[in-house]
């Protein structure tokens, strides 16, 4: 296990994982944000360098052992053996401590439930599937043109009335991921997440970040805008693995 430092290190990395996008995704826009400046303050760690066959982005430091939302990890593979052997590394995952893992890839749900169940921690698993766009160049110009300009104005993306009350934002995590988007309830069928999604496409790509997010399964609202703005559902879908040893404390 090596945990990636090395300023070029990590701009290689970011070049790998760009050519194994979209099943990438998630660790490729912790990585963008790492090599930028890193706000969420996470690192990467691999099998090995720079063959490496599995990767996976966290928190660096020290994070809070009981909050399993802030603790949250993502992970890519080229051999599900290697990533299976990462995680049973020493010092790769605190599993005395509650985390959440971004698991996009096939096979890396049965190995969190294997690996929980032989150290006895319970998992709460949530399902959501995953859009990304190529190129959001190609997007629709949002007809409301006047709101655009609005929101590009801003470092994020909230659209706000009048007043300067927010009506509609789209927000970004440690992943890259498009995250949070919401529009106020008496606000919406008015176009405002069309134009909200659209910008903050646009900012993405213009930044070298992939666009991409994650629908809950049962939001076909969202999932009808995402399709008819262009973006692709990839195959299957993306777990958010909530590993919890407090769960289980009462057990055998």
């Amino acid at each position: 296990m090596k945990i990636l430092t090395c300023p070029a290190q990590l701009q290689r990395l970011e070049g790998i994982l760009r050519k194994s996008l979209p099943f990438a995704l998630p660790v490729f826009g912790a990585v963008l944000n790492i090599n930028r400046g890193n706000p969420g303050r996470f690192e990467v760690l691999v099998d090995k360098w720079p063959e490496f066959g599995a990767v996976l982005a966290r928190p660096s430091g020290e994070v809070p052992a009981n909050d399993g939302y802030w603790n949250t990890q993502a992970a890519f593979y080229r051999d599900l053996g290697a990533y299976r052997a990462l995680l049973e590394t020493p010092g790769c995952l605190r599993w005395d401590a509650a985390f959440t893992l971004i698991a996009l890839q096939d096979g890396m749900t049965a190995v969190s439930q294997d690996l929980a169940g032989r150290k006895g921690v319970e998992l709460d698993i949530v399902e959501y599937y995953s859009y990304w766009h190529p190129d959001p160049s190609t997007m629709p110009e949002p007809r409301r043109r006047y709101l655009a300009e609005i929101l590009g104005r801003f470092p994020q993306v909230c659209l706000q009335d009048g007043s300067g009350q927010p009506v509609a934002w789209v927000l970004t995590d440690h992943f890259g991921t498009g995250t949070h988007s919401y529009t106020l309830p008496e606000q919406r069928r008015r176009g405002h997440m069309q134009v909200a999604l659209t910008v903050a496409a646009q900012r993405a790509h213009a930044r070298g970040f992939p666009t991409f997010g994650h629908t809950a399964l049962g939001n076909r609202p969202m999932q009808q805008l995402q399709e008819m703005l262009g973006h692709q559902r990839l195959p299957g879908v993306c777990s958010y693995i909530l590993h919890n040893p407090g769960l289980d404390k009462d057990g055998p």
